[in-house]
């Protein structure tokens, strides 16, 4: 694919995709293009920018110094195990008391949210999509720490 600048007879940039400098020929010659801002089909390739890489031979004291990073493999400080360690088994402990419900946590949140059913704790799956849908209905729900496996899967 090849991405280019656009321009209509209006002066309104946009972006176009096509297969090749020719797919982009032969949709203009055909009237297929125009602007998404004016609708004018009148449609030209603007200026752009190249894109240029870096030489492979660069020495490395030419680049800007960068902040080094954190080895993950270093050992972690005492006071952050500590703190990990007491959020586990806070969840731990809330889980105890809570009922697994699967896939089925958006629907069974929500039915408690609507007085539909009994409020208990529960906890399950819920995708993105339906975790969203649940904080902009104002269902209050919030994602556990750490995970957790379905009840089927634990030895």
């Amino acid at each position: 694919m090849i991405v280019f600048d656009l321009s209509c007879s209006n002066g309104h940039r946009f972006e176009g995709w096509f297969g090749s400098s020719a797919d982009f020929e032969d949709q203009r010659e055909r009237g297929l293009l125009c602007c998404p801002t004016c609708g004018s089909g009148a449609v030209t390739k603007a200026p752009m920018a190249p894109a240029v890489p870096a030489k492979g031979n660069v020495r490395k004291e030419a680049l800007p110094p960068q902040t080094p990073q954190p080895m993950v493999n270093t050992p972690m400080p005492d006071e952050m195990r500590k703190a990990l360690r007491q959020l586990a088994e806070v969840q731990a402990q809330a889980l105890k008391n809570s009922t697994w419900v699967g896939d089925k946590f958006a629907e069974e949140t929500r039915k408690m949210h609507y007085g539909e059913r009994d409020e208990a704790p529960i906890h399950g799956q819920a995708s993105l999509a339906e975790a969203k849908a649940l904080i902009e209905e104002g269902v209050p729900v919030a994602p556990l720490p750490f995970p957790v496996a379905p009840p089927e899967k634990l030895n």
